[in-house]
């Protein structure tokens, strides 16, 4: 499927030249359409050098323009599309070279891209299954070298009936689950005329959750081919291909690999015809998993078998090699890749290698990745047999180890099957890798288990914004991405990705006059000044999922990223850039401007495409029903790195059939040290009573004139005579009188806060400090006998400015700010002190 291929072009009807594959039609000229939704392809496989009608069935596929192919081989040949949204036909072409396989296509309609879905190649006729076929007595009759095209229906068997000599080989390969479309798992099986089982599969290592089987046969007659959904319970959106015929079926390939550019002599293993031998031209670049179709009898296989291509030479397994005593080979020199078989029950498989202290490698033994049954079971150990590590998972089913040669000399490493199996078949390639830096561009799930916004449509004279992960590999620091051969009129706006993140916004903007297009995009990265470090593209798509806990059961991937640009939008947002920086432990407004097309006065959803470490926003707010401006909270903790980061705004709305997509431009924040600093110390007061709360203030930055100061947390019944407090930047104290009404719930009272807004360039700049303050409400006391009851007097409410502390001692009368603190000091429990 990743196979790299010349980046040369083929387009339908000859009309245009694109970067990538690309089958064109003329533009339906609807306009604000919205995104585009690719549900189903019908037929899902066509035969080499035919031509076919295709039906793809979605949402807002009425302006349909192209179909994206990323690869040659397929070609459109015309559109039968009308004003229904949902169903567009259109007639390919199959080139007679065209790869055998799944093939990853998009729609692009005038306003986006849609999913991606698969279309598969096979080598054979195709023929529709025709009920009634669930008889044995009665099945369908097929010609040798057929494909069909079925469906496996709830308490379906489907019948086929072939006709073979003696010594033929019949293989049976079903295509279901790897056609992209549905959790289909069949099931398939071979009679002969008497209903004698030959062989039966449900799913295979090769061909994961989908079966195959390959025998020559035993006489000269009519043979039977069933296929059924293995747990009858298939429905009529559960197709399937079986091919049938001739066709070489090994299972796997020894050794399954080499070196990049090497002619390597590989056997096949599994045919039921016996081991074929080919000599193999590898590709000149290591790409690692390479998928290589062999033809033997002028027949390809159904499905390719799947090589390694390194950089690094191939050791082939010699025996006996099943114990540490006797491996009597010389030491292997690193990087290797050593190749063998775990070929009976228990046996296990020892190579001797020389290593240098310090040396670091990635050891894979790759077997399921292969398709090969072996389970492997990898370890480390000295010319002894002494176990130094081992690894069984780590791989999924595969091993890999990350491991540092610890002293010079010569070491041992040993494979064997997790379960003690072994067969001609369990076939590995243990990998030493030496630990390279690498960079894996993509764009991370926006949706869980969808593919929505793996792409990017630009708005013509807008913009859209996308994330980009960036997963690194035994390298660090700053990570620079580049989008060479982006549509015409297409840019790109993007920081650098600072070491300590994995993941940053990038914004895309088109001209006014851009041209409705889409490009394959070979996005790329470079760590720092070394040139040598090349990030490249890997989007993995996933494209069945199920129970449990929806699991993967089949997945592809692209090595491009789709840009296209779409018509426009019927509305265009704007951030105002901060002119005040956030500080930390603060909040900041930032101000959205929605300009709207005539006639569009729908709700506008807005979300941050990405939070910057140690701040957060909220989830999603909305400019109403024809509104213009609204603001976006975002905040910052405590820890916060202290620079400028710049994010951007998705904004999207329902635009009459479907939601369309923009987005701000990059906008800068910058995450400042506050100005000052609160605690609250706790405070009791009775009901009834009045109280008042003092905040201690440490002043950490100078600022010009006044702060405010607000209260917040307060219980209920419980009032702060004066919403707003002020401060200068001198200032250690302020106080908060408080009334406690008579039936305040009594308690302790956690989560009082205050926020101080200093004001920066005419900006608030909101600190949130003194969290964590406690107001204690207790029951009055209870009058003494003979003593009359103490009645309260309303809080003073213009005491709002404390200056100097209080002295021990004065013969000068109290002022009225210096009997409030004596009151709340008072009142300070001795646990608070």
């Amino acid at each position: 499927m990743n196979e790299k291929r010349p980046d040369t072009l083929t387009t339908c009807l000859g009309a245009l030249l694109r970067l990538g594959w690309v089958c064109t039609a003329i533009a339906s000229g609807v306009g604000n359409a919205a995104t585009p939704a690719l549900k189903s392809v019908l037929p899902r496989l066509a035969q080499r050098g035919t031509e076919l009608e295709v039906t793809f069935r979605g949402e807002h596929l009425s302006d349909a323009e192209e179909i994206l192919f990323y690869e040659p081989g397929i070609s459109l040949l015309d559109w039968n599309r009308t004003t229904n949204a949902t169903l567009v036909k259109a007639r390919l072409k199959v080139a007679s070279d065209a790869r055998l396989g799944q093939h990853v296509l998009r729609f692009r309609t005038a306003s986006g891209l849609s999913e991606a879905r698969t279309f598969s190649v096979g080598q054979y006729p195709v023929v529709e299954e025709k009920e009634p076929n669930n008889d044995f007595a009665a099945p369908q009759k097929i010609g040798f070298n057929t494909t069909v095209r079925g469906v496996a229906g709830t308490e379906d068997i489907d019948y086929f009936v072939v006709d073979a000599k003696k010594g033929q080989r019949i293989t049976a390969e079903v295509e279901a689950m790897r056609l992209g479309g549905a959790m289909v798992d069949c099931h398939v099986a071979l009679f002969d005329a008497n209903r004698f089982e030959l062989a039966a599969c449900d799913d295979s290592v090769l061909a994961l959750q989908d079966p195959v089987i390959s025998i020559l046969a035993p006489a000269d007659g009519r043979y039977v081919i069933a296929v059924r959904e293995s747990s009858f319970a298939g429905n009529n959106n559960s197709h399937y291909c079986l091919h049938v015929g001739g066709a070489p079926r090994p299972m796997v390939a020894f050794p399954a690999g080499g070196k990049a550019g090497d002619e390597v002599s590989i056997r096949f293993l599994g045919d039921p015809k016996g081991d074929l031998l080919r000599d193999v031209r590898l590709p000149s670049e290591a790409v690692g998993d390479w998928d290589y179709s062999l033809v033997d009898d002028g027949q390809s296989v159904p499905s390719a078998n799947r090589l390694r291509v390194t950089v690094f030479p191939n050791v082939l397994e010699s025996e006996p090699n099943d114990s540490a005593a006797a491996v009597t080979a010389p030491a292997t020199s690193l990087p290797v890749a050593f190749n063998g078989v775990i070929s009976r029950p228990g046996d296990v498989d020892y190579f001797r290698f020389r290593g240098k202290a310090g040396e670091r490698f990635d050891i894979h033994c790759v077997a399921r990745g292969i398709r090969s049954p072996l389970d492997p079971v990898l370890a480390i150990r000295k010319t002894d047999g002494t176990k130094i590590v081992e690894n069984d998972d780590a791989g999924g089913p595969d091993s890999v180890l990350n491991w540092t040669v610890p002293f010079d000399g010569e070491f041992l490493v040993s494979v064997r099957d997790h379960l003690r199996g072994g067969s001609p078949l369990h076939v590995y390639r243990l990998e030493f890798r030496p630990v390279l830096p690498d960079v894996v561009l993509s764009i991370p799930e926006f949706v869980r288990n969808s593919q929505e916004r793996n792409t990017v449509t630009v708005p013509r004279g807008n913009r859209s914004a996308t994330l980009i992960r960036v997963t690194r590999s035994q390298v660090s620091g700053e990570v620079t991405l580049s989008a060479p051969g982006l549509p015409p009129g297409v840019s790109m706006a993007c920081d650098p990705v600072a070491a300590a993140v994995n993941e940053v916004p990038v914004v895309f903007e088109a001209a006014a006059d851009a041209a409705a297009s889409v490009r394959l995009v070979p996005l790329s990265a470079r760590v720092g000044t070394n040139a040598a470090v090349k990030g490249r593209f890997l989007q993995n798509l996933e494209l069945i999922h199920g129970e449990p806990n929806n699991t993967v059961y089949y997945q592809t991937s692209v090595d491009r990223m789709a840009v296209a640009v779409g018509t426009e939008a019927p509305f265009q947002i704007e951030v105002d850039e901060p002119k005040a920086p956030l500080v930390r432990s603060g909040s900041m407004d930032l101000k959205v401007h929605v300009e709207r097309r005539p006639g569009f006065k729908g709700v506008i959803k807005l979300k941050m495409l990405w939070n910057p470490p140690g701040l957060g926003s909220q989830n999603e707010v909305s400019v109403a029903e024809g509104q213009s401006n609204t603001v976006y909270s975002i905040n910052a903790n405590g820890e916060a790195a202290t620079r400028t980061w710049r994010t951007a705004v998705l904004a999207s709305a329902d635009a009459g059939n479907g939601m369309v997509w923009t987005s701000s431009r990059l906008i800068p924040i910058t995450v400042a040290e506050p100005h000052v600093a609160m605690k609250i110390p706790m405070v009791a007061g009775e009901q009834g009573k009045n109280v008042t709360l003092i905040g201690r203030l440490q002043q950490l930055r100078p600022f010009e004139g006044e702060a405010r100061v607000r209260l917040y947390g307060l219980p209920p019944k419980v009032v702060a005579t004066q919403d707003e407090m002020r401060i200068t930047s001198s200032q250690q104290e302020v106080l908060f009188p408080l009334t406690i009404a008579a039936d305040a719930p009594v308690g302790q009272h956690k989560g009082l806060f205050c926020q101080v807004i200093v004001l920066t360039k005419g900006e608030p700049m909101v600190h949130s400090v003194g969290g964590g303050g406690v107001l204690r409400i207790d029951t009055p006391r209870p009058a003494k006998s003979g003593e009359a009851p103490v009645a309260s007097s309303p809080a003073k409410t213009n005491a709002v400015r404390p200056t100097a502390s209080i002295p021990a001692a004065s013969s000068k009368p109290l002022s009225r700010l210096e009997k409030l603190r004596m009151e709340s000091r008072e009142r300070l429990s001795p646990d608070s002190k």
